[in-house]
């Protein structure tokens, strides 16, 4: 296999800058290693899925210690990176609970910040060319 001129530049990256990266911009760890294609993918869809899940009015979760579910519903949130800081920023993601949609606008929140977190690994992987 030939490496590119991205492959290269790439690997002589800290892996841990590009998971930082990657983590705050979804799919910018890919787009600085040179998958321009997944990573224009993972910039426009992770951000619209979290978009999608507030417009659904789901809840941005806080964290709470002596509710463990609720914690772990945070933390999947906050994988979605800036997105997630710039909702709280602008007091977005409260939930309606009694909307019709509430259900599938945490479910849009909370599964944009996994996947994320899923893109970040891979960029990891990447990087540390095991892939």
């Amino acid at each position: 296999m030939r490496a590119t001129a991205a492959d290269r530049a790439a690997s002589s990256a800290n892996p841990y800058l590009i998971c930082a990266v990657a983590w705050a911009i979804p799919g910018a760890g890919h787009l600085w290693q040179g998958r321009i294609q997944k990573g224009l993918i993972f910039l426009i869809t992770l951000p619209l899925m979290f978009l999608f899940g507030l417009w659904l009015e789901g809840r941005l979760f806080p964290f709470e210690a002596t509710q463990p579910l609720v914690a772990l519903a945070a933390f999947a949130d906050i994988g979605v990176g800036v997105p997630y800081l710039i909702a709280k920023a602008m007091g977005a993601g409260a939930g309606r609970v009694v909307a019709i949609t509430y259900e599938y606008g945490n479910a849009f929140l909370i599964v944009a910040g996994l996947l994320n977190m899923l893109v970040v690994l891979d960029a990891f992987d990447i990087a540390q060319g095991r892939k």
